[in-house]
């Protein structure tokens, strides 16, 4: 399996990279038990210092890490340039919180002491996806190495020079030798890695086959795991909503990182009396987007993280229109240009039963739905294999309370797109993963709960 960065905006390869050789693999699995057994050793506020210097260099140097982001995956400079300060973010978020997260919890019982105290696992293999390069990454590790453990990256294949700068900003911000590797090898690999002892826990963040493939792998050999996986999140308009500001949150809530996000917005589920007009403003705010080159500062939407993906969304795109539904703007691959760019594309009538509606468009097409009312809205906000996020508009409390109660999600956000806080627990539920990343839950996966009794 080729790893190399090949630039989507001209379709470049611009670098190659040989994979690990299994003698190699072994020689870090080796460095990564070692480092663990004296790595655990240090104090909460030594990890903090290291972690607090990781999101020095992060901010420091987040104009050179957003172009490396770009080059590699695609994404507008400026979104690139974000992501590299959120991951600052979350460093900050857990060298100032994870001693309180993991202090012994004391609890009454019978015996003179009792109490729960969170001790690390080890080495913690972290299997990321190409579209936050650099969050996915950070939101694992931060914790991860605050709890005490070690982490192992395999990054996805199309952003190695991404990955072995993550490894480089946690050398020069001080962890010690072997704390956190990237693994340069192919998905074929994973399964070897999950059986060999070393390694204690993974995490996974990416498709559902991929998903699959880790946990089974995992299951054989009863180690933990957390999975985040796709979406095909709702954004659901009611007739009491601000219009104005649901369509300009909408735009955004889809187009996010070329449209690749799994929590981006995908299926518009509209009530008819606001459909026409809700339709019509989006409709405004797609012909706005500038598509271009992601390195330009005026860029709303780059192009797609490579030629493959390409493929499968406009192949999509063509299966909706073959069962029913009717293209309002793009609907094909811009091929007067070089790179895989697709445009903003809305897609309407879509048969509700058809087995199209309920797939994820990992790209910038927006599926709108009209309903008669919210019963309708949350029975096909529901009526999907997956429940990561969903992102409800309206100003009446009963109908924002119901959709809070009533959606299957790991997250409801009411007059707001979904997103991740480095505060809120993020991840979902159904087909779309198990387990929770960020704020006391996600710290708290990897580490073992330890309860202890003295009498």
């Amino acid at each position: 399996m080729a790893i190399a960065t090949i630039n989507p905006a001209t379709g470049e390869t611009v670098k190659t990279f040989e994979t690990l050789k299994d003698g190699e693999i072994a020689t870090k699995l080796d460095l990564a038990g070692q480092a663990f057994e004296q790595y655990r050793k240090t104090s909460f506020s030594q990890r903090s210092l290291w972690l607090q210097q990781a999101a020095v260099i992060l901010e420091q140097e987040k104009v050179d890490f957003g172009k490396l982001i770009t080059l590699e995956m695609g994404k507008p400079l400026k979104a690139a340039i974000a992501e590299a300060e959120k991951c600052a973010t979350v460093c900050r978020y857990y060298a100032e919180n994870a001693a309180d997260f993991l202090a012994d919890v004391p609890v009454n019982t019978d015996a003179s002491h009792s109490f729960i105290r969170y001790q690390p696992l080890g080495a913690i293999l972290a299997v990321m996806p190409w579209n936050f390069p650099f969050w996915q990454v950070f939101r694992f590790a931060a914790p991860a190495l605050m709890a005490g453990n070690v982490g192992l990256l395999k990054h996805a294949s199309n952003v190695p020079q991404c990955a072995l700068a993550i490894e480089d900003i946690f050398t020069r911000a001080g962890f010690p030798h072997g704390v956190f590797q990237t693994l340069l090898i192919g998905a074929s690999q994973v399964a070897n890695l999950m059986a060999d002892e070393r390694v204690k826990a993974a995490t996974l963040t990416g498709s559902e086959p991929a998903g699959i493939s880790l946990a089974v792998a995992s299951a054989k050999q009863i180690k933990k795991t957390v999975l985040e996986l796709g979406g095909s999140d709702p954004f659901i308009v009611l007739e009491s909503a601000d219009l104005a500001a649901a369509a300009a949150t909408a735009t955004t809530a889809r187009m996010l990182n070329n449209g690749q996000s799994c929590i981006a917005a995908k299926r518009f589920i509209l009530a008819e009396a606001i459909a026409d007009q809700f339709q019509k403003l989006l409709l405004e705010k797609f012909q706005a987007l500038k598509i271009g080159d992601p390195l330009l500062p005026d860029t709303d939407l780059g192009p797609l993280a490579t030629p493959g993906i390409l493929q499968d969304l406009d192949q999509q795109v063509k299966t909706a229109v073959k069962s029913g539904g009717k293209i309002v703007i793009g609907g094909h691959p811009l091929g007067d240009i070089p790179g895989n760019f697709y445009p903003p594309t809305m897609i309407i009538d879509i048969p509700v039963d058809d087995p199209i509606a309920k797939e994820e468009f990992f790209g910038p097409v927006a599926l709108l739905f009209r309903v008669a009312d919210i019963d309708a809205a949350i029975k096909l906000a529901n009526d999907i294999p997956f429940g990561l996020g969903a992102s409800g508009w309206t100003n009446n409390k009963e109908e924002s309370d119901r959709l809070i109660a009533e959606i299957d999600a790991g997250a409801v956000f009411i007059n707001s797109m979904v997103k991740s806080d480095v505060r809120l627990p993020f991840g979902g539920i159904k087909r779309s993963g198990y387990g929770r990343e960020l704020s006391i839950q996600g710290i708290h996966e990897f580490v073992n709960v330890k309860t202890v009794w003295i009498k």
